[in-house]
């Protein structure tokens, strides 16, 4: 078995939704320290601390220098930072106590001008920033923002070169289907809360019957480059839809968790949940059996960038991201609650029968080594509004993976 080549990034994300930016001057000095009623909105800009004394739901603009991204309740990083999904503000620029800072959610529309990821050179910089005054990290936030203004330049103790994001940013309309309102209940939340919440959330859908299986994953994994083939998931050859079978060069339905573990085999619900259900070459499905994932041995056969060995299956490094979110949606999908075998993911190879799949840390570094692509939102998509009419909730937010098993 080879050692892991991959490290876990801890990152979390949030809901988008449209507004138009706040313009107000900040509080004068000596202003209250409340923070307004739930419900109202802020007359001007309040600081940081106000923001933390003041946790209650209700909407306001929060002004604030930007000293990190928050990865975890007590933890604040000031480089390398790993995603676009939030930052921490503090009222001084070289703050770094985090009981001083506000953590924000940066949500989608704001990213890619205010993400640290893609703006790093924002660290330093004095914001406006609105939403709900709301525990994020389980640490006093500023959750659901709609609006981002920069305020001015960094101060002159901050490295780096001058940021060239806009003055101003206001919201597009949301046009992103039903992920806003969907996740609703999800929204805030962290570790066993979050994964409770995705599970009420995504249980609710329709469910096929085996057969209906061949016709959905025509539609879901269809080539984008030819409308008569499906794209197999370990080898990755475009094959046209009507070879579906048993023959050695058709392709036939592979369960990605592995049917076997957990014994459901293809009984309508966990056996027929096209959410883990993917085309693929009838050799390449049995050469992976029910083989846990991890990082394999030797090169498999009729599968270019797939790894095997005794225990374990090591897919193709552009689909690493795409199992690795199918394997946790069903450890949160099928809990056990509504008639199915409780699922689980463990860190483990061999699992045999039981109701387990791993290698839990190797699929954690997959999740954020291979990022969902367009090919992967597009399917979660078609599923929603095609056919199981639930989503899987690590391809809309791929953070919230280290956010319940980080």
């Amino acid at each position: 078995m080879r050692t892991s080549r991959w490290s876990l990034l801890a990152l979390t994300a949030c809901l988008a939704t449209a507004v138009v930016v706040s313009q107000a001057q900040p509080p004068a000095a000596g202003a209250a320290s409340a923070a307004p009623a739930p419900g109202a909105s802020a007359a001007a800009p309040i600081t940081v601390a106000q923001a933390i004394a003041g946790q209650n739901g209700a909407s306001a603009t929060v002004r604030g220098y930007v000293v990190g991204q928050p990865t975890a309740t007590s933890t604040v990083v000031r480089s390398g930072f790993p995603s676009d999904y939030a930052l921490a503000l503090a009222d001084a620029a070289a703050e770094t106590n985090t009981a001083r800072m506000v953590y924000v959610q940066i949500t989608t529309s704001f990213r890619s001008a205010y993400g640290l990821k893609t703006n790093p050179s924002l660290l330093g910089a004095q914001l406006d920033v609105t939403g709900s005054l709301s525990a994020y990290f389980s640490h006093a936030g500023l959750t659901s923002t709609t609006a981002f203004a920069r305020v001015g330049a960094p101060p002159t103790s901050t490295t780096g070169p001058t940021t060239t994001v806009p003055t101003t940013t206001t919201a597009p309309p949301t046009s992103t289907g039903p992920t806003d309102d969907y996740y609703r209940a999800a929204l805030g939340k962290t570790g066993p809360q979050l994964k409770a919440a995705l599970n009420q959330i995504i249980r609710v859908g329709t469910k096929l019957n085996y057969d209906q299986v061949w016709d959905a994953l025509k539609v879901t994994d269809q080539d984008p480059n030819n409308a008569n083939n499906v794209v197999l998931l370990y080898s990755g050859r475009s094959q046209s839809k009507s070879s579906n079978g048993g023959g050695a060069n058709d392709w036939n339905r592979e369960h990605v968790w592995a049917k076997s573990h957990g014994d459901f085999g293809t009984a309508t619900g966990p056996g027929t949940d096209v959410h883990h259900l993917r085309p693929e070459d009838v050799s390449v499905n049995s050469n992976r059996g029910n083989k846990d994932f991890d990082l394999g041995g030797s090169p498999a056969a009729e599968a270019p960038g797939n790894f095997t060995d005794a225990d374990s299956w090591e897919p193709r490094d552009t689909v690493k991201g795409d199992v690795a979110r199918m394997i946790l949606y069903m450890d949160v999908r099928y809990e056990g609650g509504d008639g199915y075998v409780d699922l689980d993911v463990n860190n483990s190879v061999n699992n045999g029968t039981q109701p387990y799949h791993g290698k839990l840390s190797t699929l954690l570094a997959w999740n954020t080594q291979d990022p969902p692509d367009a090919f992967e939102k597009r399917r979660n998509q078609v599923i929603y509004d095609s056919f199981q009419h639930n989503r899987n909730p690590f391809i809309d937010h791929p953070e919230w993976v280290a956010a319940i098993w980080g």
